[in-house]
C-alpha cells in the first residue's frame, strides 16, 4: 500500500512513466475525464484553474476514463486532440486509467481510500484535492464544477499553507 500519493507512478499521455513525487511542494487538483458526458464543458473551468492558479503552485492532472458510461471511449492521441482542440487545454494529461472496479489505477485506490467520502468515484469529472505534502484534502463530485466557490476556496486556501 502507498503511504503518500508521492509513491505512485503514473502514465503520461505519450506513455512515459512519471513519478507522482515530481509534484511534491505543489497542489494537486486530481480529475477523471471524458469527453463525452454531460461534464465534459468542465474542462474550460479546469484550464481557468490551471492558468490561474498555476504559477502559484496549482497543478491540475486529469485522467481520462471509460468507467462511466463508456464516455471516454478514445485512444490518448484521440483525446489529446479533442482537449486541444475544444478546450484549449494546457494541463497534463495522463494514460487512460479505471478509477473503479478490479483493475482500478493504485492512484484511484489511494485517493478514494484517504478521504471521506470514502468509496468507488460515482462519475467522470469528480475532483480530489491533494495538498504540498501529498495528503488528499478534499474530495469534489462531479456536480462542483471548477468555478464553484467551495472548491475555489480549498485551493486557496491549500495554495496559501
Amino acid at each position: 500500500m502507498n503511504t503518500t500519493i508521492f509513491d505512485i507512478t503514473v502514465k503520461t499521455i505519450k506513455g512515459e512513466e512519471k513519478k507522482l513525487s515530481e509534484y511534491e511542494g505543489n497542489v494537486l487538483l486530481i480529475v477523471n475525464l471524458a469527453s463525452y458526458c454531460g461534464y465534459t464543458p468542465q474542462y474550460k473551468g479546469l484550464e481557468q484553474l490551471n492558468l490561474k492558479y498555476q504559477k502559484s503552485g496549482l497543478r491540475v492532472l486529469g485522467f481520462p476514463c471509460n468507467d462511466y458510461g463508456e464516455q471516454e471511449p478514445g485512444n490518448n492521441e484521440e483525446i489529446q486532440t479533442f482537449c486541444s482542440r475544444n478546450y484549449g487545454v494546457t494541463f497534463e494529461l495522463f494514460d487512460k486509467v479505471h478509477a473503479k472496479g478490479s483493475q482500478q489505477h493504485p492512484l484511484y485506490k489511494f485517493l478514494t481510500s484517504s478521504v471521506e467520502p470514502r468509496g468507488d468515484v460515482s462519475w467522470n469529472f469528480e475532483k480530489f484535492l491533494v495538498n504540498k505534502k501529498g495528503e488528499v484534502i478534499a474530495r469534489f463530485r462531479s456536480s462542483i464544477s471548477p468555478e464553484s466557490p467551495e472548491l475555489i476556496t480549498a485551493i486557496e486556501q491549500a495554495l496559501a499553507k
